[in-house]
């Protein structure tokens, strides 16, 4: 029998998502939200629309969801509502938020008095890859649910991670975006420094390209200042990088890791944040730097 999908949090990242579980084969029923656009259009290639979390609990084998972040989640789980009051024997609840571990492991203890389970699956990479359906997910719970849920995950993903039991996709997801995050600040401020100095940009990349301290994080960014990058890979607000580098310095702390580099992009994120650019994309970063460091830069090459 075809399993019945629910999926909440149809937005950058999770239309895509839905999308290609629908062009899956599956019957799909959505939680509309504010933007109505991603919704219609998933109503439109057959998807059909419940009104809230319980709804799509109790009317689902497998429950997505896609939101941003833990305290979202567990709104989700908790409220009147909520995806526990319609919980039930045999749900799954695949949880593909970049949450922190151990509310992951509350929601899931909860969820398991109604006869549910959960898993943890983040994503890597970008709304794009999400409309591609070339994904990665990173998976974590018991290894034969992890077989149960496999042929959705096959509909939006091109590698799909078991990393462990529950907790530990979410756990490793924070390790890996602490990478990406703290990788771009330090591109960031050196491309500015550079700038500043009055290096060409072209021969900074030439170089760097060919030198230890290239990365994919310096090649998406460092082109960007001369037009050749492509800004549709770095589709991620700035308010979630400090959302997700906050939940990595706090998992760290909890394991009593000494990690000030940490503390000090969380501030650099933080900043941002404070300065009215939560909302931008990673790209508006080269603003705010440029405004701090007293220069003018303009992507594109212009």
């Amino acid at each position: 029998m075809t399993k019945r999908i629910g999926f909440i949090g149809a937005g950058l990242m999770g239309h895509g998502v839905a999308k290609n579980i629908l062009a899956g084969g599956y019957p799909v029923m959505v939680m509309g939200h504010r933007n109505r656009a991603p919704i219609d259009d998933l109503l439109g290639r057959g998807a059909t629309e419940g009104k809230s979390p319980s709804e799509l609990a109790a009317g689902s084998d497998i429950l997505f969801t896609c939101v941003s972040d833990s305290k979202v989640m567990t709104d989700l789980v908790r409220r009147p509502d909520g995806i526990l009051a319609g919980a039930h024997p045999g749900l799954v609840v695949l949880d593909l938020t970049t949450a922190e571990p151990p509310s992951t492991l509350q929601l899931a203890a909860e969820l398991a008095t109604k006869g549910a389970q959960m898993m943890d699956a983040p994503m890597t990479l970008t709304p794009k890859e999400a409309e591609a359906g070339t994904l990665n997910v990173l998976v974590g719970g018991e290894a034969a649910l992890f077989e149960q849920v496999r042929p959705v995950l096959e509909t939006f993903c091109a590698k799909i991670f078991h990393i462990g039991p529950l907790g530990s996709a979410h756990t490793l997801k924070l390790i890996n975006n602490f990478l990406t995050l703290g990788n771009t600040a330090l591109v960031i401020e050196a491309c500015t420094t550079a700038l500043k100095a009055g290096v060409d940009p072209k021969m900074m990349h030439e170089l760097i390209s060919v030198s230890g301290g290239n990365s994919v994080i310096f090649q998406r960014f460092a082109t960007l200042l001369f037009g050749e990058g492509d800004p549709t890979k770095s589709a991620f607000a700035i308010k979630n990088g400090l959302k997700d580098v906050s939940y990595f310095w706090r998992l760290a702390e909890s394991q009593e890791a000494y990690a000030p580099l940490s503390d000090a992009v969380r501030r650099w994120y933080g900043l941002a944040v404070a300065l009215g650019y939560g909302e931008e994309l990673m790209p508006a970063l080269f603003k705010l730097q440029g405004e701090l460091s007293k220069i003018e830069i303009k992507l594109g090459g212009s």
